[in-house]
């Protein structure tokens, strides 16, 4: 079975920017690269589990976000930190829909895809819901600082999953595991 590290996209891998779809908008959270290259040199399968509502709410469609998430691979890639997979939601709340985080319907689909070891795995996100997918999927969480602002409280309950950014994560989890 692999290990994966599924990943939460704005926030955590690019620069938060509200329904992001166009390239040209497109910035990489400083560490990016690597903490993706290094999480790969630990063989961590790296799958991106992201919301995308804003297809849902018709300000993009699902074509806008397969091509920024061919254009972000390809940029990953010349770093040595291609995604695997990215999987999406393109439902809004009132939608009720199994795929939407913190529900489990896509991690769901990606451990039956790239057979996935749950228990040797997480979810890196910036936001509570984050957590809670992590939590419902019966992997690890991790709560990076690096997208959504993240409360005092909430720092305090989530202290011990708490990161700097993906960089500070990938750090922290792969000298934990040597």
């Amino acid at each position: 079975m692999n290990k994966a590290v599924f990943l939460d996209r704005d926030g955590t891998l690019n620069v938060e920017v509200d329904y992001l779809h166009e390239t040209d908008k497109l910035v990489f959270i400083d560490g990016t690269f690597e903490a993706l290259s290094l999480l790969k040199s630990h063989h961590y399968k790296l799958i991106v589990i992201s919301n995308q509502s804003g297809i849902g709410r018709g300000y993009y469609k699902e074509q806008e976000v397969e091509q920024l998430h061919r254009y972000m691979n390809m940029i990953l890639k010349e770093h040595h930190a291609a995604i695997d997979a990215f999987y999406y939601c393109p439902h809004v709340e009132q939608d009720r829909c199994l795929c939407r985080k913190p529900l489990t319907g896509l991690i769901d689909r990606a451990v039956n895809e790239w057979n996935i070891d749950l228990g040797q795995s997480y979810m890196v996100g910036d936001k509570e819901s984050d957590l809670m997918t992590a939590h419902n999927a019966g992997c690890e969480g991790a709560l990076v600082l690096s997208g959504h602002y993240v409360s005092e409280i909430l720092q305090e309950k989530y202290k011990k999953y708490l990161y700097k950014n993906l960089w500070d994560f990938a750090q922290q989890i792969c000298m934990h595991k040597e």
